[in-house]
């Protein structure tokens, strides 16, 4: 008899989870249910019903789902990504009768075979001969985003783990070839089965050593020797909970701009008059910044609550990598988000972003808070877990703050946001007070007022 009553396979794209799944669905009595809560599918691309449940159903109660896949014949569990739906990530960590299985990839391969997916669009292979070659782009920033979201989720799980006192199996990329390893993580479930081979319905896709794989390897190289390597195999305990986004800073001149997405239009170019801008950093480079620039100063900027959800949602509609996010809004939540942006059409589309954000900042929703609309008082404290800014901007008088941060620096002029339909042509008091129930706490810790245009 199984020793557990569900498992789930924590893992990130591109590190084997196919494969594993493959291996565990061929064990008698073992069933893995694919990416069940990805907020853009229902356990694999095209399905429509999982265990009896719709996507819709599912996405009201992810809870009910998870509930059907425990009760399910047999051993029952699902893949989860650190994307996927937070609701359900709690509750299955917190059960000491599911199963924690943790699949990891050295994140530099990881994030190869991820560009080269996204290039080819060829996200699974069960035959090499109609296998997509291409070799991928190294982008240092792109990297460095991706290595930061791993060690984000490996920390939670980590602390998830130690804290009600559980252990997982871990697997790495390179033993799901390894049969021996596979059969004793069946035995570690408790299941009597075992594999007689290994599954032969999934090749690997690209075997190539990386050399061969990324166009621009001898920058990658230069790249990942900025890195601390070893917090690539391990992220200790102390590492912040939620990531300070330090890839995303920005130094010139002894300043260090620690920005809150969505970005302040013109402070980058303002600071690229400082002298030479350095990007991306890792957080051991951003040390040696520092040690190396003595008298060194660092700033964020704060915008108004409305102002930011209304940047967040041209974001949304605008960036071709937010497209799964704007399909889940449109097709799970049924927001009104527009084709072609006109005052009349953003005006519905800001108020019901605004409601739905409140349900997301407080864990209602299948989709994570991205960073883009997750509150500034949040931010500000992920940034604080790794270093404080001297100065708390705010953008109404950036030019002030920053003549004060940085004297004799040239004046910051302010730029216009890209936003096609201006705040100021939309604004309404039940827009302001949406914007109250989605950022209280921003309202509170910061003394923001309504929004008014600045003059």
């Amino acid at each position: 008899m199984p020793r557990f009553e569900s498992f789930v396979l924590l893992a990130e794209m591109r590190t084997g989870s196919n494969l594993l799944e493959a291996a565990l669905n061929a064990l008698p009595g073992v069933c893995c249910h694919g990416e069940a809560f990805n907020p853009a599918l229902l356990g694999y691309p095209k399905q429509t019903e999982l265990l009896g449940m719709t996507r819709s159903a599912r996405d009201a109660d992810p809870l009910a789902l998870r509930a059907r896949i425990v009760a399910a014949p047999g051993l029952n569990g699902c893949r989860y990504f650190h994307d996927h739906d937070p609701r359900v990530l709690a509750p299955m960590l917190a059960d000491p009768a599911c199963a924690k299985i943790i699949l990891t990839r050295n994140p530099a391969e990881s994030y190869v075979s991820l560009q080269i997916a996204r290039a080819t669009g060829q996200w699974k292979l069960g035959d090499a001969r109609h296998r997509k070659a291409i070799r991928a782009e190294f982008e240092e920033a792109g990297f460095a985003a991706h290595l930061e979201a791993i060690q984000d989720f490996q920390i939670r799980l980590m602390h998830a783990l130690q804290v009600s006192g559980q252990t997982a199996f871990y697997v790495d990329y390179e033993d799901l070839q390894d049969l021996a390893v596979l059969n004793g993580l069946a035995a570690w479930l408790g299941v009597e089965g075992r594999l007689a081979a290994l599954p032969d319905t999934l090749v690997v896709q690209n075997p190539e050593p990386l050399e061969a794989k990324v166009a621009n390897f001898r920058e990658m190289e230069r790249a990942l020797s900025r890195l601390d390597r070893f917090n690539l195999a391990r992220t200790p305990n102390f590492e912040p909970r939620r990531g300070p986004g330090v890839p995303g800073f920005l130094a010139a001149g002894g300043l260090l701009y620690m920005p809150l997405r969505p970005d302040v239009p013109g402070v980058a170019d303002w600071l690229a008059r400082l002298g030479p801008v350095e990007r991306p950093f890792s957080q051991k480079s951003l040390r040696q910044w520092k040690r190396q620039h003595p008298g060194h100063r660092s700033f964020t900027v704060l915008r108004h609550p409305l102002l930011r959800a209304h940047l967040a949602l041209h974001a949304v509609l605008s960036r071709e990598g937010l497209a799964p996010v704007r399909a889940v809004l449109r097709e799970s939540y049924g927001l009104p988000l527009p084709a072609t942006p006109t005052a009349e059409s953003w005006a519905p589309a800001l108020e019901a972003f605004l409601g739905w954000m409140k349900a997301n900042l407080n864990g209602q929703t299948s989709l994570a808070a991205l960073p883009l609309w997750a509150s500034q008082s949040a931010l500000l404290q992920g940034i604080g877990q790794f270093a404080l800014p001297d100065l708390i901007a705010r953008e109404e008088r950036l030019a002030q703050d920053l003549a004060w941060l940085a004297p004799g620096a040239p004046a910051f002029v302010a730029e216009p946001d890209p936003v096609p339909v201006p705040l100021a042509a939309i604004c309404t008091p039940s827009m302001q007070k949406a914007a109250r129930e989605a950022y209280p706490r921003d309202f509170m810790q910061f003394g923001f007022s309504d929004w008014a245009q600045a003059a």
